[in-house]
């Protein structure tokens, strides 16, 4: 019998091959989840009769589902995409159990908040694992903890040959939601907090160990077809957002990348990024693309000025995100000083940083000059460089005890990440129809 390679959440598999690799699971991992770990189908016994080493048959990628949720996300199984699936399924069964074997109209199958109500119904660490003799037999006579849930005969029933039974509690429940997309699974399972700890494990180690492949063909960290180039306005953008991933993120860093700047920015400006996302949009390019403006008058006008084209999937345009803090912030002009909103008119990055600098008169943006198109004031933030500058020397440390307030940066990058999970749940829907 050929050694197996499987995907495994909470003891149960979602994937299982033998004889070829089957599914690449490395894009929901990093490398710091590449680690050594106990296995039921290790012999133990005959590593240790025959003194070989067991470390290569342990290897796996683990993470915990919790952790995994972004992931899964930035490849495109939202809770929005795992519904679309869902409805599909009950369209399916709709059209192929219109009837009952004696005649009468099927019932209804649970709506998707039904169904998530199950999920969060059962958490896997409640459901027993333990093997039951007959278990299909008795769970029909009504014995076990899903029989008496009146859900179970409502879910779709996907594939007609599909086997619905188990031989526990645990792998019945998961037989009965495997109509979704392994992937969509471990997202629903999401949805009940009592999953969250549980370990997704991609287990190769005794795969390798067999001879069906070598660990170097198990790589982590996004496919670069799954990755996301952010183009900014400038290098000041660039260096700020990847290293906000790098210290508040790290745990999607990867799906992230930017255009190289360590020489100089090759569309610097708003005009030349603007110009840059035509280009794109007119060529059809198949990266995944997000075009981030800065949040005042020069990037709110060019951000208007690119809604008249129609933008692929996997394209997107945005401006860093209105914040209530800076709805009252000093602004001096040909009138004087005063407080005043500068959402869409003066709020480049470095707005978004933390504007408490010792030695420093309070953070003060300039107006600069007037767009007639939108009847506003651009402005810019005084002594910016500064406030960048103590952003590239505050520590991990700082930024986690709140000595360094980076509350305006997580904002940041959850509206980057909302662009990102809409743009890849877009994508996957189109693919799969």
């Amino acid at each position: 019998m050929s050694t197996p390679i499987t995907l495994a959440v909470g003891d149960i598999d979602l994937t299982y091959n033998t004889g070829h690799m089957g599914m690449d699971h490395g894009m929901l991992f990093q490398e710091r989840d590449r680690r050594r770990r106990r296995h039921a189908s290790i012999n133990y016994e005959y590593y240790e009769k025959h003194s070989r080493d067991v470390s290569q048959s342990e290897l796996c990628f683990c993470r915990t589902l919790g952790a995994m949720v972004s992931r899964l996300e930035l490849l495109g199984h939202t809770l929005k995409s795992v519904e679309a699936d869902y409805q599909v399924q009950v369209s399916l069964d709709s059209e192929r159990f219109a009837y009952t074997e004696d005649g009468g109209p099927s019932p209804n199958r649970l709506t998707f908040q039904q169904f998530v109500d199950f999920i969060c119904t059962n958490a896997v660490c409640d459901l027993k694992n333990d093997y039951v003799e007959n278990y299909d037999a008795k769970h029909a006579e009504g014995h076990g903890r899903l029989a008496s849930d009146p859900a179970v005969s409502l879910l779709p029933a996907g594939d007609v040959d599909r086997e619905r039974g188990g031989y526990s509690e645990r792998s019945h429940f998961f037989a009965l939601i495997e109509f979704l997309h392994p992937y969509s699974i471990l997202r629903i399972l999401a949805e009940n907090p009592s999953n969250l700890s549980l370990d997704v494990v991609w287990d190769y180690g005794n795969f390798v160990s067999a001879g069906w492949a070598q660990n170097e063909d198990f790589l982590p960290n996004a496919r670069r077809s799954q990755t996301y180039l952010i183009a900014t306005e400038g290098t000041s953008d660039t260096r700020i957002l990847k290293r906000a991933l790098k210290l508040l993120r790290p745990d999607i860093e990867d799906f992230f990348r930017f255009i190289d700047i360590e020489e100089r920015h090759p569309f610097s400006g708003t005009g030349s990024l603007s110009k840059f996302a035509e280009g794109l949009i007119k060529i059809d390019v198949h990266n995944r693309v997000v075009i981030l403006f800065d949040n005042d008058a020069e990037g709110v006008e060019a951000f208007e000025g690119l809604r008249r084209f129609n933008f692929p999937a996997n394209m997107r345009t945005m401006l860093l995100p209105d914040l209530e803090e800076l709805r009252s912030f000093s602004a001096r002009g040909p009138s004087g000083v005063e407080n005043v909103d500068i959402n869409g008119r003066a709020a480049a990055i470095e707005c978004y940083l933390d504007l408490r600098l010792m030695g420093r008169p309070p953070p003060q943006v300039i107006w600069t000059n007037y767009k007639e198109s939108l009847d506003i004031y651009h402005g810019a933030l005084e002594y910016k460089e500064s406030y960048a500058k103590a952003f590239y020397k505050a520590t991990s440390d700082a930024l986690t005890t709140g000595a360094y307030d980076c509350s305006k940066l997580i904002i940041v990058i959850n509206s980057l990440y909302d662009q990102c999970t809409e743009m890849a749940t877009q994508m996957l829907r189109s693919v799969h129809g």
